[in-house]
């Protein structure tokens, strides 16, 4: 049975998969941004969001062992030193006050010439960026009326004369 099995397998073995993920992601921390699949930058996203999870759990650590042990876990993920000692030394502070969402993938439209995939962009979100609101879905009908009521009251305060008493 194939239960909680579901990865992106991306059509290679998974020895090919991990490499590929591992070489996108030392890319994407040294470039901070990076043009690929839109299925490749959806299967990205988890993996880099561990690797930096791991970086600031190993800042936050008081004790050196703890720290050297998040390293080498990453380490073993993305097998790019370079790129891990920079996200470990400096993109890591960037994170700090976010707690996950550390990557945003922008579709592009357009599609590769030679085999027609779907292109994307996936890259880090900055630290000062807030992103949007999401909705709590659509509104019944008797919450837009309230909502018009709550809006035309300060109007209709607002339009009295000042003689008159508030009530």
């Amino acid at each position: 049975m194939r239960h909680n099995k579901h990865r992106a397998s991306l059509g290679v073995t998974v020895e090919h998969r991990r490499a590929m993920l591992s070489n996108l992601a030392a890319a994407l921390i040294t470039h901070d941004r990076i043009q690929t699949t839109l299925t490749k930058a959806k299967a990205l996203r988890p993996f880099i969001e561990k690797v930096i999870t791991k970086a600031k759990k190993a800042a936050a650590k008081k004790d050196a062992k703890d720290a050297l042990h998040l390293r080498r876990l990453a380490l073993s993920d993305v097998r790019d030193e370079t790129a891990l000692t920079l996200l470990f030394n400096e993109k890591y502070k960037e994170f700090v006050n976010r707690s996950g969402g550390y990557t945003r993938i922008y579709k592009l439209g357009a599609q590769r010439l030679g085999d027609a995939a779907e292109l994307a962009l996936i890259e880090f979100v900055k630290a000062e960026d807030v992103g949007y609101k999401k909705s709590k879905g659509k509104k019944t009908p008797k919450a837009k009326k309230a909502a018009k009521e709550e809006a035309a009251a300060p109007a209709a305060e607002a339009a009295k004369p000042e003689g008159e008493a508030k009530s």
